[in-house]
């Protein structure tokens, strides 16, 4: 029998008289039927207000790589809490942090910390401008990096605001946006290294840094063409521009020395989150000492009261020790269970006539929905993800299989985390069959 969510409708109808729009993420509306209210997670399992169990795919939107409430990591934080939660100054446990990623990532000569992503993509611009002295930063089209005013340029524009193949618009999807931040971005197609070396030469002297996701997650799951990295790298050090890494989603998820060591490249920032915190509110801005000059020399400024703070460095000391630990097997042992996953998904999709095309890395991964006439194939771009993605017949699937126990993110990304077992995959397709079957006798595209 499909799920139900009586309480949670209930707790969000509740929260809509005092909290704006109910909820303290936008994004987190899209859910549907509404915006769930959860109890209690362990390993890969969550349980909703409603008593519904479910294999969680979404993970804390990647953050929970360890899965829910790992045992550890909350007797870590529990003797820490006893000791302090915060003390707005220097504590051993943000050395002994900074120091396991120095050895984990070899761009790591330095780090600096803050409480999210978002603050770290600022910090990296900033420092990156002041390096440099130059205005212009250039980054993907449909790469995210943090809801701030800077992140969002150029990331999910309309199609009819896309502006030409060569001139990608630097449109911001938000209202309430300062104008002139637009002005100080350029924005290239992702995976055409022809066109971004155009992008830059047109630009040439005027452009600070290069900021990407290694692989494009925040739309659809693309990862680098080949020769991509290479290109970037090529064309900073010919420009004098910082190449920044937007790890908050790939970091330590694709194993000790994050997509960096994996995809084979060398950046000169990089920016961590999600995973080194474990769920707490933690990232760190990591790079190369020639990088942080400004901020070692007070010239750039880089503050916050809780940067440091000592609750969430006792989780992030918990996290990497545990990936240390895992040693070479991380990430081959996610990837292999992602593979399976993705292999089921489309076994089952042909099987009921569903046109989901399940593609990425295994560890992190997206299911395409084809709109009726797309061609076959890898989506290697924004443009073509919006062209072929069919949303609204992947919205229906994704509360399919909500109501039989299998949690994806909405927009269509799977992780797995290290606490999925094989024994959580073949579980997950079994609730996934009845999921398939009832969307495809359900499924009605709009007239």
């Amino acid at each position: 029998m499909p799920y139900t969510f009586c309480k949670s409708q209930q707790l969000y109808d509740r929260a809509c008289k005092s909290i704006a729009a109910g909820v303290n993420s936008g994004i987190r509306k899209m859910e549907q039927p509404v915006p769930l209210y959860f109890d209690h997670g362990d390993g890969p399992r969550l349980w909703d207000v409603d008593g519904n169990e479910y294999i969680d795919f979404q993970i804390g939107q990647g953050a929970l790589l360890y899965g829910h409430a790992p045992r550890g990591m909350a007797d870590a934080i529990a003797e820490q809490a006893r000791k302090g939660t915060h003390w707005a100054a220097q504590s051993e446990l943000e050395i002994e942090v900074a120091e396991r990623l120095q050895k984990m990532i070899p761009s790591a000569e330095l780090v600096r910390f803050s409480n999210s992503a978002t603050e770290v993509v600022l910090s990296a611009f900033r420092l990156a401008r002041g390096h440099t002295g130059r205005k212009l930063i250039l980054k993907f089209e449909g790469h995210y990096h943090g809801w701030a005013d800077e992140g969002l340029v150029g990331f999910a524009p309309p199609p009819d605001k896309w502006g030409t193949e060569e001139k990608p618009t630097r449109l911001h999807p938000s209202q309430g946006v300062i104008p002139e931040v637009l002005d100080q971005f350029v924005v290239a197609r992702w995976n055409d290294p022809a066109h971004l070396r155009q992008r830059i030469d047109e630009f040439k002297g005027q452009i600070a840094a290069i900021i990407f996701e290694p692989v494009l997650c925040n739309t659809g799951c693309m990862e680098p063409a080949p020769g991509l990295m290479q290109t970037i790298r090529e064309l900073c050090d010919r420009d004098g521009m910082l190449m920044i890494s937007d790890e908050t989603i790939t970091g330590i998820r694709f194993g000790a020395g994050c997509a960096q060591k994996h995809y084979g490249y060398s950046p000169d920032l990089t920016i961590l989150g999600k995973a080194i915190g474990g769920g707490l509110p933690f990232a760190a801005l990591a790079g190369k000492k020639f990088a942080f000059e400004k901020i070692i020399n007070g010239s750039v400024i880089h503050a916050g009261t809780l940067n440091g703070n000592p609750l969430c460095l006792a989780a992030s000391k918990w996290c990497l020790d545990y990936v240390i630990a895992k040693g070479e097997s991380h990430p081959g042992e996610i990837i292999a269970l992602g593979n399976q996953l993705m292999t089921g998904l489309r076994k089952l999709a042909d099987r009921n006539k569903i046109p989901l095309r399940p593609q990425g890395p295994g560890l992190v991964f997206h299911c395409v929905m084809l709109k009726p006439g797309a061609t076959e194939g890898i989506v290697t771009s924004y443009r073509d993800y919006v062209k072929r993605h069919d949303a609204p017949r992947w919205a229906h699937l994704r509360l399919c299989l909500l109501q039989e126990g299998v949690r994806a993110i909405e927009r269509g990304l799977w992780f797995i985390s290290m606490a999925h077992e094989e024994k959580d995959i073949l579980e997950a397709l079994q609730r996934t069959e009845k999921a398939f079957a009832r969307h495809a006798v359900e499924w009605k595209p709009a007239a």
